[in-house]
């Protein structure tokens, strides 16, 4: 047996990586040299990790060298685990590290997903303290932020954090990559903790029909794994309403503005008319579906005030969410996609008086000079429970006292339109 393969990093800015090398032979046992700024602390610990992991590879005889830059165990497991596949062997099994406790707990279809901050695949140093900044998803991104020559290697690292860290309440997304090799990304990550697969650039529901399936085909009757495709052509947009209700395991759908915007052959701007087209069937076609509508990043990750002003105008249109590409992002779109107290206020006293009016059986209830037919009071009750989960509001609203009504008073009547 002989073959070398490496994996990982060892430049002078590396931190929380390494790199692993790995030289096949066919005698000799495991031989193992390794440079660490906490060799000190750590020497033992990580030589004993990389003895135990060439066993569960299979690797009887090889020449080892680990160049450790703070790696954690899960980081240093999927570099060891790549650079022996590199090496021409292919393991018995995967060399699995120990799943974390509720790591296998599925999502809820209508939870929050206001932000997803997205992480590329193959740099564990963002990992770890993401969950910290309050995402509601953390996406672990196996297409456009990693290399191409090192899609094998995020696969491993990917499916290891997913079994390992604590995301900290976030939702366990993972973008994966189109066509065949995002189906063959599935079979890294299904079973490991994702809870939330984004399928990018969709142009028809097949597409989001042969996700579902090799997931439920992986799954084995495991927690159910939950679809986000993203729109990001023009032929997409065009067929936004399919794809969103291609299959039951769909729960967002999601517009990305950079590849579409290079599509239809328009420079992106902060007006956004080049897109608000492909915006509108994206949103319109969501909320036709059932879904939630996402919008896409806002790229420039400086201007706090142009992005407030971009979440802004999103709640406006009605999309529930928006990408984040920084952590300082996520606290921006938060905010601007809350409630402001006055909506909160006049939401209450909305649902007060539908309710005392159902409560009496009377017929369409008036809030000062305006009329609360069925959709305001449906603007209302989602105004309310948003505030609700935001903190906002507290659960128990009803049970406070109403506070006293403005100057035209509250009316019911009996009929109206």
């Amino acid at each position: 047996m002989a073959g070398c393969g490496e994996a990982g990093k060892r430049d002078a800015g590396t931190r929380s990586d390494c790199w692993v090398g790995v030289e096949l032979r066919s005698t000799g046992g495991i031989q193992l040299e390794l440079r660490s700024k906490v060799a000190a602390l750590y020497g033992e610990a990580i030589r004993s990790q990389a003895q135990e992991g060439c066993r569960a590879l299979g690797v009887s005889h090889a020449m080892v060298e680990v160049v450790d830059a703070g790696a954690l165990p899960y980081v240093l497991a999927a570099r060891l685990e790549t650079a022996v596949r590199r090496a021409g062997h292919l393991p018995p099994a995967p060399w699995l590290p120990p799943a974390r406790a509720g790591g296998d707990r599925p999502s809820g279809r209508d939870r929050l997903r206001r932000s997803r901050l997205y992480l590329p695949g193959n740099e564990p140093k963002f990992f770890p303290n993401a969950g910290l900044h309050g995402p509601d998803g953390l996406i672990l991104d196996l297409e456009d932020s990693v290399a191409p020559a090192e899609k094998d290697a995020a696969r491993v690292l990917v499916r290891n954090a997913l079994r390992t860290l604590d995301f900290h309440g976030a939702e366990r997304m993972v973008r994966i990559n189109q066509g065949e090799q995002g189906l063959a990304d599935l079979e890294w990550i299904v079973g490991h903790g994702v809870q939330l697969v984004l399928v990018p650039k969709v142009e028809d529901p097949a597409q989001v029909r042969a996700v579902a399936a090799r997931i439920d085909a992986l799954s084995a009757g495991g927690p159910e794994v939950l679809l986000m495709p993203i729109i990001e052509s023009a032929l997409g947009a065009w067929r936004a309403f399919e794809i969103a209700g291609a299959d039951p395991s769909v729960v967002a759908l999601a517009i990305g503005l950079e590849d579409y915007t290079a599509d239809i052959g328009a420079q992106r701007t902060l007006a956004g008319t080049e897109s608000f087209w492909a915006r509108a069937q994206v949103l319109n076609g969501a909320r036709a579906a059932g879904v939630q509508p996402i919008d896409t990043v806002f790229s420039d990750v400086a201007d706090m005030d142009g992005l407030r002003a971009s979440v802004l105008e999103a709640k406006s249109l009605g999309f529930t969410g928006k990408g984040c590409i920084h952590p300082r992002q996520v606290a921006v779109v938060h905010d601007a996609f809350a409630p402001a107290p006055d909506e909160v206020d006049r939401a209450v006293r909305i649902v007060r008086a539908f309710e005392d009016a159902q409560a009496r059986s009377l017929g369409v209830v008036s809030l000062g000079a305006r009329m609360i037919d069925a959709p305001v009071v449906k603007r209302a009750l989602a105004t309310v429970d948003l505030a609700v989960r935001m903190g906002r509001l507290e659960a128990d609203w009803r049970e406070t006292p109403p506070a006293p009504p403005p100057a035209s008073a509250t009316r019911a009547t009996g009929g109206g339109e």
